[in-house]
């Protein structure tokens, strides 16, 4: 490793820092730059669509492969919605999202630079995730955000992830010094199928 780089990992929640590779999976990057990403979050709900069809292959009973296709789309949607509402705009790390299917689940990762002004804020979002009940706290979420409508972190979409789809959830930060403090934020969805 270099020496002027300093790396420092949390992992909080259900993350598999060394996730094996199963042989069937799918990834899409969105690189910084080639176009601005107010007009890219348009395309999140197509590249969500995009996964859910190619992995919906793999469910042949229809019933089965409406489900899979909904599923996946929501929760590919929504890490891809993340990633892009919460990345450092400073950052010229891409965003990525990515799929895996194992024999007993489906594991999702998207990866983005995080505001370094919201890392601490969404951490301590984090550990209330990994401590409280995910009912009682999707309720009180919805509360406070009728409360506050600039409530920056919501974290509506993860609980429903955890709640209606009964997910693991975990996050791996990974901050790296170099000229600059980037920390790079991985977020991991297993799915039981």
């Amino acid at each position: 490793m270099n020496e002027d780089l300093l790396t420092m990992t949390e992992i909080f929640g259900d993350f598999i820092d060394d996730l094996l590779d199963s042989g069937e999976h799918l990834e899409i990057e969105f690189t910084p730059g080639s176009a601005p990403i107010k007009e890219r979050w348009q395309n999140n709900g197509l590249s969500a669509d995009f996964m859910a069809d190619y992995f919906a292959i793999f469910f042949p009973k229809s019933e089965t492969k409406a489900e899979v296709k909904s599923t996946v789309s929501f929760i590919a949607n929504e890490l891809l919605e993340n990633a892009m509402k919460f990345r450092d705009e400073a950052s010229n790390n891409s965003i990525k999202v990515s799929l895996q299917l194992y024999e007993d689940k489906l594991v999702f990762v998207s990866t983005n630079s995080a505001n370094p002004q919201k890392v601490r804020k969404f951490q301590a979002f984090i550990q209330e995730i990994i401590t409280c009940d995910p009912g009682e706290l999707y309720i009180h979420q919805i509360e406070k955000n009728m409360e506050d409508e600039t409530y920056s972190i919501s974290g509506l979409g993860l609980l429903t992830i955890i709640n209606d789809y009964q997910s693991k959830i975990g996050w791996k930060f990974e901050t790296v010094q170099k000229e600059s403090e980037v920390t790079i934020v991985s977020t991991m969805v297993q799915l039981m199928i």
